[in-house]
C-alpha cells in the first residue's frame, strides 16, 4: 500500500468519528469552558472541523509560521453551531484528500517546517507531520468530548460504546 493512500484510509476513519463529535455540539456554548485555564468550546470544536486542512498545508506548502511577525493572524468567522463545523469539517476534509490524492509518496518524504514568529519548532518529513497532525486532531476530539459530558450534552461512540451512543 502506498504511503498516500495509508495516510489518506487514517484521515477518512478520523474524519467520519469527528462528525459523530460535530454533530452532538450544541448550539450557543461556543464560549463555554470548564475551566478559567482551558480553552473555550468554540475554538475547540473549530478545531476538530479544521483539522484536516493543515494536511493540506502539509502537502502543498514548505512550512508554515504559525505566529509571523509583523504578520496576519489567522483569524475565522467563529461557528456557533453542528451546522456551520460539519461544513467547515467537509470543506477541509475536501482540500486534504485533494493534497494526498495529487501527491507522491516521494514528496511526503521530504522535509516540512512549522514556525512561530520566524523560529523552527518542529522539522520533519511530512508524512511524519501528516502522522502528527492526525494524533493532534484525535487528541482534541477526545478533549471535545469530555466538554461535551461536562455540559451536559451527549457524547458520541467513537472507539467503543458511549453511555448515549451504543453502536461499536
Amino acid at each position: 500500500m502506498k504511503l498516500t493512500e495509508l495516510l489518506l484510509d487514517e484521515l477518512e476513519k478520523e474524519s467520519e468519528l469527528s462528525r459523530r463529535a460535530l454533530e452532538l455540539v450544541p448550539a450557543g456554548k461556543a464560549d463555554w469552558k470548564p475551566h478559567e485555564k482551558s480553552m473555550i468550546f468554540g475554538y475547540l470544536a473549530d478545531m476538530i472541523a479544521n483539522i484536516p486542512s493543515w494536511v493540506a498545508m502539509i502537502v502543498t506548502q514548505p512550512e508554515l509560521d504559525v505566529a509571523p511577525v509583523g504578520g496576519p493572524q489567522q483569524k475565522r468567522e467563529p461557528m456557533n453551531d453542528s451546522g456551520a463545523f460539519l461544513a467547515a469539517l467537509d470543506k477541509s476534509m475536501t482540500g486534504a484528500r485533494k493534497a494526498l490524492r495529487e501527491t507522491t509518496d516521494q514528496h511526503l518524504m521530504t522535509g516540512w517546517r512549522l514556525l512561530a514568529g520566524g523560529k523552527v519548532v518542529i522539522e520533519a518529513s511530512r508524512y511524519i507531520m501528516i502522522r502528527d497532525t492526525i494524533n493532534h486532531w484525535v487528541h482534541h476530539r477526545g478533549q471535545m468530548t469530555v466538554y461535551l459530558r461536562l455540559m451536559g450534552a451527549k457524547v458520541p461512540a467513537l472507539y467503543g460504546p458511549s453511555a448515549d451512543d451504543q453502536r461499536f
